[in-house]
């Protein structure tokens, strides 16, 4: 969006414009769209008129996410809304910085975009949001006055390659991951910058937090001295988070943490264990475990077994397996029924034996694809009969877990 449209959507007559758009909800629609800018063509500019449209159905959008409590006040483009932090995932990241530097800090959101994490950093320092976007930084200014804290908030119209730190206390880092024709980038050296930037940083502010993508090769940041973390909300990985300097946290012993698996609400954390004792592989007890995703992104379902007294049930699949049920918000329990050699018609032969009607297939370690065993099994029972089928290696064998949710 250029500069001079978001200029317009945050003047007296755009604002006007755009809230007659939210309170017909039914013209931003994905099939009344085009009449809608039709309509709005006959009145606006068209550049005004997309931008309109544009910020309408991504402040919709936004608000049907619940991703920000204040998204009816808020500005957003389309990539703007898609490419920025949650309201939970940016609180819990500027509570990390606020643990280790002094109230009133200054730090610096580098890709500070609409202001997703700015908002958030504004709560305890004073931000320099930094973006080559001058339309982003508008509507980021705009953003942070709608919770309260533009006060704490300064725009900085700049190439982030660069950008000098030596007057900041803290950086926050965001480089861009997708191309602009919006294809990912999966190296952090093709990032935009790349992370390597961050090395020129160091001398002048040691506490940076880099955003990156949760499927990053481990690989790639053997370089860097820092703390991974992977953070998922209600169940969904997210995002993943490098901690450097003194914002990087240490275990009860005093020894920095490697990797780090956080769940989201309830700030639930789960850490490495340096020199941790073997986990056996064992054949299936009576409940089955699911590990989150970031758990599994953080390399930490030894970790996990150990935590609630499970066993693996393959050397290098993550399920894991106990006879105790242990509540714990980092893996999905269930109660496997069953345990069979994966054989189709076995199978369909047992799930009409135990009267099932439907299923629902999840796999880890299996060629299979769900839909197409669902479709391929013959069920006779009743439609409401339902029973959760595991694909997944048990010591090395195909095998199919008969499952239903675990209950308490």
């Amino acid at each position: 969006m250029h500069f001079e449209v978001a200029a317009f959507v945050l003047s007296e007559e755009g604002q006007s414009a755009l809230a007659g758009l939210l309170n017909q909800p039914a013209a931003l629609t994905q099939n009344r769209q085009l009449a809608t800018l039709t309509r709005l063509r006959r009145q606006f500019s068209a550049e005004q008129a997309a931008g309109l449209l544009e910020v309408a159905t991504a402040r919709l959008k936004a608000a049907q996410q619940e991703k920000f409590s204040q998204a009816s006040a808020m500005f957003f483009t389309r990539t703007g809304l898609e490419q920025s932090s949650g309201e939970a995932i940016a609180a819990h990241r500027a509570t990390r910085f606020a643990r280790m530097l002094p109230t009133g800090s200054r730090v610096a959101d580098l890709g500070c975009g609409i202001g997703g994490d700015s908002l958030a950093l504004a709560e305890y320092f004073a931000v320099t949001g930094v973006d080559l976007d001058p339309a982003r930084l508008l509507f980021a200014e705009a953003n942070l006055a709608a919770y309260g804290r533009a006060a704490n908030f300064s725009p900085l119209e700049t190439d982030i390659n660069q950008f000098n730190p030596a007057s900041y206390q803290g950086l926050f880092f965001d480089p861009a991951r997708r191309t602009g024709e919006g294809r990912r980038i999966f190296s952090v050296e093709d990032y935009a910058p790349p992370l390597s930037i961050i090395k020129s940083w160091f001398p002048f502010v040691p506490e940076i937090a880099v955003k990156i993508a949760p499927g990053v090769k481990y690989d790639e940041l053997a370089g860097y001295d820092c703390e991974v973390e992977i953070i998922s909300e209600r169940g969904d990985v997210k995002e993943a988070v490098l901690w450097f300097g003194r914002l990087r946290s240490q275990d009860a012993a005093g020894r920095p943490v490697a990797r780090r698996a956080t769940l989201l609400p309830g700030e639930f954390t789960l850490t490495n264990i340096e020199d941790k004792p073997p986990v056996p592989v064992e054949a299936p007890g009576r409940y089955l475990y699911e590990p989150d995703g970031a758990v599994i992104r953080a390399g930490l379902v030894e970790e996990l077994a150990l935590q609630i007294g499970a066993v693996k049930l393959d050397e290098d699949i993550a399920f894991l397996t106990s006879d105790k049920l242990v509540a714990t918000p980092f893996a999905r329990p269930f109660e496997a029924l069953e345990s069979l050699p994966f054989n189709l018609k076995k199978l369909n032969q047992r799930l009409n034996e135990l009267g099932v009607g439907r299923v629902v297939v999840k796999k880890r370690g299996s060629p299979l694809d769900p839909q197409e065993l669902e479709h391929a099994l013959k069920l006779k029972g009743p439609r409401d009969h339902e029973k959760i089928i595991v694909l997944t290696q048990v010591g090395g064998t195909h095998t199919a877990l008969v499952c239903e949710v675990a209950q308490p």
